[in-house]
């Protein structure tokens, strides 16, 4: 599932610079997440960045959204094509993912 900003956020920016999808940008009130670009990082790291720094607890799981960890990492090869390591990874099914903990 894509991860969602909710109404909680303050606009601080903190979420922003941490996505490596380029996912999240600043929006008319509070920033928003393109869910389509939003792999909620399976592939790349064991936590979700976006997450971890957000000051609020704003960055939620979309309920709208449920997408499985096979879903996610297909998404993150497609964003990221020229990541020879990533791929190494993902075709040896040994790749972070917040499923995995």
């Amino acid at each position: 599932m894509a991860i969602q900003i909710t109404e909680d956020c303050i606009n601080c920016g903190a979420c922003e610079p941490e996505c490596p999808n380029e996912a999240i940008k600043e929006g008319d009130e509070i920033f928003v997440i393109n869910p389509d670009a939003c792999s909620e990082c399976v592939g790349l790291f064991d936590e979700i960045p976006c997450q971890a720094v957000c000051p609020v607890d704003c960055c939620l799981p979309d309920p709208n959204r449920v997408e499985t960890e096979e879903v996610l990492i297909n998404r993150t090869l497609r964003l990221h094509p020229d990541d020879a390591a990533l791929r190494d990874k993902a075709a040896a099914d040994d790749y972070p993912s917040h499923f995995r903990k």
